[in-house]
């Protein structure tokens, strides 16, 4: 096996009120997958996601990253789209490419080839109030899109959007992922979206968090109706029902 991108061992976190977020996280993240964090609110998913990203720092064990934070090889998704308001949409997807001090008529072809990745091309003149909330998101994976990571986090990205919005950005967060490799980490309370997504599900545990269960998704990487209406979908959405009522049960205990 290659070596992981990112490894967790032993790892604890604990906040400064005295909050224990993680105790005992051991994870891998791999080169090109798709990995799902799966659990209950309070459990510790985002805090992992925030020391991935080099936001937070370990109170304890160790986290090895296979690459460089400095070289925009980490992208962030939120789960508020988190756009500047008074900005049009191809400078919000500029803005990382600013921070690094390119001028703005050499990246635009970068920021016009993250809009088209993700169907905004001809968006780019408008503002964030003009958009739906899908576009909106859109937008603001396309800004995480545009250093092109080696690593896109995504917490929560699509809690917030009504169900036919969610399956459609589903499909092109998959297709993305497909075309241009990027591994993904992914946050969400949902079994039916983690399985949809993943090639690989880590079940959190809280208090504190640590890795509760592991399930990888064998099912080919271009997924659509006919895989969330299958056997094999409902057969993974059930172990992973299981496995997350196991990390709840475990909380109480």
């Amino acid at each position: 096996m290659t070596k992981p991108l990112v490894s967790f061992q032993n790892a604890g976190k604990i906040y400064k009120n005295g909050t224990v977020a993680l105790a005992g996280l051991d994870l891998d993240v791999r080169g090109s997958e798709f990995l799902t964090l799966l659990g209950p609110s309070g459990c510790g998913k985002s805090t992992i996601l925030r020391l991935i990203a080099g936001l937070d720092n370990l109170s304890s064990g160790a986290l090895a990253r296979g690459f460089s934070l400095d070289r925009g090889k980490i992208g962030f998704v939120f789960q508020d789209p988190t756009l500047m308001p008074w900005a049009s949409v191809f400078d919000n997807v500029f803005l990382p490419l600013r921070l690094r001090g390119s001028p703005r008529r050499k990246a635009t072809t970068a920021v016009e080839e993250a809009l088209a990745l993700v169907g905004l091309a001809s968006s780019g003149r408008a503002f964030p109030r003009e958009l739906s909330g899908g576009m909106r998101m859109r937008a603001s994976i396309a800004r995480a899109l545009v250093l092109r990571p080696l690593v896109l986090l995504m917490d929560e990205p699509f809690a917030a959007l009504d169900e036919i919005t969610r399956f459609k950005l589903n499909d092109d967060l998959l297709a993305l992922q497909g075309e241009l490799g990027t591994t993904i980490v992914f946050v969400t309370h949902s079994v039916f979206e983690s399985v949809y997504l993943s090639t690989r599900i880590a079940v959190i545990a809280g208090g504190p968090g640590s890795v509760a269960a592991e399930i990888a998704i064998d099912a080919p990487s271009v997924r659509g109706t006919a895989f969330r209406t299958s056997s094999v979908y409902a057969h993974y959405c059930a172990q992973a029902s299981r496995a997350l009522q196991g990390a709840k049960d475990e909380d109480l205990t």
